[in-house]
């Protein structure tokens, strides 16, 4: 048989673990783990299924294939089936099996993610959705993924209910249902003709190699997971469960409610009790509470902590830690397809709580050894101690240090590089305070942070925060501008003393509004401040310094609800579902400045590839490291500005700690 180039495949599998749960590392791992079904096509030909649940074998070559590092493999969403093949290959062919890991590593186990390619990851680059179905969709295949494959799944790859009709079975086998057994080998055949299909139709636009090798290095550090420090964990998950049942119990002795957990019931008393509200969320009960009679103002504080989900969190680690206390698969590349930055996923590690108290170390060690009355009598809110903690469950390996380091400032380096905007180039260079700056230029003095004028300071933070992107007085409010202390009335000028401080920016927004009209309307190529618009097969394409491209599908010029000119594209938008979104210069700006700053922090990992990357967090780096492994070198690394970026000012900062945390 000749020589195999590529292979494409998809497997269906059991396991007794809940997979949205457990992520694909947790789910594999457990001993009731099987492949059921293994369809696959040799360098795009005929798809062949082999039905391992009834006994069938994969062939020789093709388990050869699996192995070897020169043959391309293809999936959708291609981690799942590097992993699940990788725990299968191990049991059943541990003679052929071969992972990629080094003594010093913990990415033992795992075939390697360079010999793998994804479809999914090729629809993110394309600004497609995140799913085979809605990627046929888009795409208008020919070949569908089979809507009912969600109820064959269901029957076949999960546990079931054991009843009297079922013969107390647990699960279902193909010998149960014979035609849905029949069904579901259709189903895993089309799959893979599907996604054979996707590959032919985007053809024309390849994914850069350069980005297919951010891939893999995102799949090592998914591979190789972060330890948790289980026993502190287990603890905080029982210490949770005290507090809120002491919760529950002063609430019920104040308002006689029964379930003081119920949103109605809660507002029905209050309302009985004078104070009428539409909604007990979290801002309305702070703003609630600074008025509130003691009475009610203690019920709407104990409320407050006894409807802290952040905590959730801790059954999350509990739900998808590996059996060597390590959890994998937090981290989905591209998951934001717009700019193609990293999305977290099981435990969110992208929307940790900040920590602010400063006895971490005590408040950590009290949690570890379960003293929850210890905890009560030291800190007024058990559930917010527990959630400032979150952070320090994470831990590195016996003998090994944490070190953090993260980009400061990044966006607004590389806006101001962009733009052009000297001054703050100028900031930049001299490692000074942006929120300073931008306050001084707005207020025409001096501001020094903890000195002369630091009042000013919070509103340069604030405009600096809101406004880079063409916000004006909404943006502003939803960044807190009220709360922080500042008049309704100040908040337009604010926004005015912003833009004028900085009109390259401003220049910068329009500049890049016409050029992607211009491109949309002429279906001609357009440039702007180093950014390049192309128009090819109904997409939008937008060329970053990198090489990179963002993706716009089926771009139009269309009219907002002002009567003035548009750009509206197709993506997955607020409603999470599929539709027509609008857009203009300062948005797609936004667009560019975060896709800039995560392709620097791609290029940082790159360089920090061999230090055991064990997590990454907006523009931060976590690394599991050598006791003599120094801060100062890492951001060293970190802050050296890539070749396509020359003038950019880049600078990290960074610490160690024997457990994850927010210096």
């Amino acid at each position: 048989m000749a020589q195999i180039i590529c292979l494409s495949c998809d497997i269906e599998t059991y396991s007794d673990v809940d997979l949205s749960k457990g992520g694909v590392y947790k789910y594999s791992e457990s001993p009731n783990f099987d492949i059921l079904l293994f369809g696959y096509a040799i360098d795009g030909g005929e798809v062949q299924v082999i039905d391992l649940a009834s006994g069938e074998e994969i062939p020789p070559e093709v388990i050869a294939a699996l192995v070897d590092v020169t043959v391309i493999k293809w999936a959708f969403n291609s981690q799942f089936e590097r992993v699940c093949l990788s725990v299968w290959l191990r049991r059943n062919y541990p003679q052929d099996f071969c992972g990629y890991s080094i003594a010093a590593d913990t990415v033992s186990g795992y075939l390697d993610p360079s010999a793998w390619r994804c479809t999914m990851v090729w629809s993110a680059y394309m600004g497609l959705p995140l799913s085979l179905e809605g990627v046929g969709a888009v795409l208008g295949l020919e070949d569908q993924k089979l809507k009912e494959g969600k109820d064959l799944i269901r029957y076949f790859c999960m546990p079931c209910k054991s009843t009297k009709a079922n013969g107390g079975r647990i699960r279902n086998m193909s010998e149960n249902n014979s035609e849905k057994w029949e069904r579901i080998k259709s189903y895993n055949q089309r799959d893979v003709e599907v996604e054979i299909a996707i590959q032919k139709k985007l053809a024309k636009t390849p994914v850069p190699d350069f980005v297919w090798n951010e891939y893999h290095f995102d799949q090592e550090i998914n591979d190789r997971g972060i330890a948790l420090d289980m026993t502190f964990v287990k603890q905080a998950i029982e210490i949770d469960q005290l507090s809120r049942e002491k919760l529950t119990i002063q609430i019920q002795e104040l308002t006689n409610l029964d379930n003081p957990n119920s949103v109605q019931r809660m507002k029905n008393w209050l309302a009985d009790n004078g104070l009428k509200t539409d909604t007990l969320g979290k801002k309305a009960v702070a703003e609630m509470l600074k008025t509130a009679p003691d009475q009610l103002a203690e019920v709407l504080s104990l409320r407050q902590q006894l409807a802290k989900s952040s905590v959730k969190k801790y059954q999350a680690m509990h739900h998808a830690v590996c059996q060597d206390g390590r959890v994998r698969g937090t981290f989905q590349f591209y998951g934001a397809n717009r700019t193609g930055r990293w999305a977290g996923r099981l435990i969110q590690l992208q929307n940790l709580p900040q920590n602010h108290i400063p006895d971490l170390e005590q408040a950590r060690a009290l949690v570890r050894s379960g003293n929850e009355d210890a905890l009560s009598i030291l800190y007024n809110s058990v559930p917010e101690v527990l959630s400032e903690l979150i952070r320090t469950a994470f831990v590195p390996r016996d003998g090994m240090k944490f070190i953090v380091a993260d980009f400061s400032a990044i966006e607004a380096r590389v806006l101001s590089w962009l733009a052009g905007e000297s001054w703050r180039m100028d900031v930049f260079a001299d490692n000074g305070d942006i929120y300073c700056a931008t306050a001084g230029k707005m207020f025409h003095c001096n501001v020094v942070k903890h000195g002369e004028n630091s009042d000013l300071r919070q509103k340069g933070k604030q405009c600096e925060l809101s406004c880079g992107y063409g916000g004006s007085v909404g943006a502003l409010k939803a960044m807190g501008a009220l709360e922080s202390g500042m008049g309704e009335d100040e908040l337009q000028p604010l926004v005015d003393a912003w833009r004028q401080a900085n009109p390259n920016i401003v220049r910068f927004w329009w500049a890049v509004d016409r050029a992607v009209k211009e491109c949309i309307k002429q279906k001609i190529p357009t440039e702007t401040h180093g950014i390049y618009f192309s128009y090819q097969s109904g997409f939008l394409f937008i060329t970053l310094p990198s090489g990179r491209k963002l993706a716009y599908v089926k771009p139009r010029i269309g009219e907002n609800r002002f009567g003035g000119e548009s750009v509206t594209y197709e993506g997955v938008g607020g409603t999470k579902k599929w539709e027509r979104i609008e857009s203009y210069g300062p948005k797609f700006v936004e667009n560019i400045v975060q896709a800039i700053s995560r392709d620097i922090l791609a290029e940082a990992m790159k360089r920090l590839r061999y230090c055991f990357i064990v997590a990454h967090v907006h523009d931060e780096i976590i690394i599991e490291a050598d006791m003599r492994m120094s801060v100062s070198a890492v951001c060293e690394q970190m802050g050296r500005t890539p070749p396509w970026a020359e003038g950019l000012l880049l600078h990290a900062e960074g610490y160690e700690c024997s457990f994850y945390k927010k210096d």
